[in-house]
């Protein structure tokens, strides 16, 4: 098995993003350093408020083991205090766009 794609909506607490930003730069590179995952952070267009993380897992085992990281609990218990997470699909699979049928 491959890559594990998650997804997360970060919504930061009022006047808490420089601070949530500070300690999602230092969670990405821990997860990268430890060669857990790859990151991507993007923010709404639409809505600004909101932050969306992309993580890709190295596998699952990678993911298994980034969860009982001692380093990332502290980086993932300060999240906690800084912004408030609505949504989390936590593990998605790939679907194969070119084998779906055509609705006519």
């Amino acid at each position: 098995m491959g890559e594990i794609t998650s997804i997360a909506v970060l919504e930061p607490l009022e006047g808490e993003e420089p601070a949530l930003l500070a300690v999602l730069h230092e969670l990405y590179s821990l997860l990268e350093r430890k060669g857990y995952s790859r990151d991507t952070l993007l923010r709404s267009r639409k809505e600004p408020v909101y932050f969306i993380n992309v993580r890709c897992w190295a596998s699952e085992q990678a993911r298994l083991e980034a969860h009982e990281d001692p380093d990332l609990h502290r980086c993932w218990a300060r999240l906690g205090q800084l912004c408030r997470i609505p949504r989390v699909h936590e593990i998605l699979d790939d679907i194969d766009w070119r084998s779906l049928t055509r609705v006519q």
